[in-house]
């Protein structure tokens, strides 16, 4: 009996010495030590055996069992310093090669000048309003006070997608959902985004651009309170020496309405080519709330006023960076885009 166990014994910690791998050595251990291994089949024979020879037994299986562990044990550290070594290796950085370069892409003028002007309002207490691009003719014309066939329509001609739905165009849907949203209670809001009209492809009209709407919506609010608010944006935009005048116009959705100047950078408001002698640069367009807009979307006119605003993203940049046509907005030419900070 005691012999069988001695060449068993010697037999597994022969094929444990022998496993050059972990795999190999899990089929060492399966076979001993495993339901159906080797060392768990010597068990079955106690019930074959005297009684008086069963104790004995069983404890040389038992000592034979931890024989084989304690091996099994041992090798199996070895083997796994043996496998992350060589894995370590395999996987080892050569930090004598030149590592790999990322170029850092400029940052484009439309978006340094979105961000820009929306730090400055939010700096001034607004919150940032986004819609979606593809519209609603309701919410795009008629609650803003342009019914079907209404002439002011004509002044944007639109990109539709089917009768009642099109291509935004102005940010001005924005301000209709967030009134429908907020109604009968104060509202602060900007709405930057991305435009469609079908535009006359020159040097200063896109068939896409970009606007940056305001709306503001509270107790007794006045012209004077929408000239400030202009022009302390004007200031921190373009320079605390620019100011700004209000010209008479006409939106539909605002009454009265203004359109906005600011005066040139470039002759300080004596009279260049840049401004084409008159002193003044067009930069915007806002006005108060037309009372029936305001009824519309749910705001009750006797207690509440408001004013409006919108920005011309590109406008803007091409005055602040001497830009002369916008067609390169969206011309991806690189030479244009590294004149322009990194991120």
């Amino acid at each position: 009996m005691y012999s069988e166990f001695e060449k068993i014994q010697k037999e597994a910690l022969n094929s444990i010495d022998l496993a050059l791998d972990l795999s190999m050595l899990d089929e060492v251990k399966n076979t001993y030590l495993s339901k159906k291994g080797i060392v768990v089949s010597l068990m079955s024979r106690l019930k074959d055996l005297a009684p008086e020879d069963k104790k004995a037994y069983g404890q040389g299986v038992n000592e034979l069992k931890k024989v084989i562990e304690d091996a099994l044990f041992d090798r199996q550290r070895v083997l796994a310093d043996v496998a992350l070594n060589q894995k370590l290796n395999e996987e080892k950085i050569d930090i004598s090669l030149p590592g790999k370069t990322f170029n850092t892409a400029p940052m484009h003028p439309f978006h340094l000048i979105k961000d820009e002007i929306s730090e400055i309002f939010l700096g001034m207490g607004y919150t940032i309003a986004e819609g979606n691009e593809i519209e609603e003719d309701y919410f795009n014309f008629t609650l803003l006070n342009m019914p079907e066939n209404h002439p002011a329509r004509d002044m944007q001609d639109s990109f539709y997608i089917n009768k009642n739905t099109l291509l935004r165009t102005h940010t001005s849907p924005v301000q209709a959902r967030e009134m429908q949203k907020h109604k009968n209670t104060p509202l602060k809001i900007i709405s930057p985004g991305k435009v469609y009209r079908r535009d006359d492809d020159d040097n200063t009209h896109s068939h896409q651009f970009g606007q940056v709407e305001g709306l503001v919506i509270a107790e007794s609010l006045s012209l004077g309170h929408l000239k400030a608010t202009l022009d302390l944006f004007v200031k921190k935009m373009f320079g605390p020496k620019r100011e700004i005048r209000f010209r008479a116009s006409y939106f539909p959705f605002t009454e009265p309405s203004v359109e906005v100047d600011v005066s040139c950078h470039e002759c300080n408001g004596k009279g260049c080519a840049t401004c084409k002698g008159t002193g003044w640069i067009e930069i915007l367009g806002a006005g108060m709330v037309n009372p029936h807009v305001l009824e519309m979307n749910g705001y009750d006119i006797q207690k509440f006023t408001g004013f409006a605003f919108g920005i011309g993203i590109e406008r803007v940049a091409m005055l602040r960076f001497g830009i002369d046509d916008i067609r390169r907005f969206y011309q991806n030419d690189v030479r244009f885009l590294d004149q322009f900070p990194k991120r």
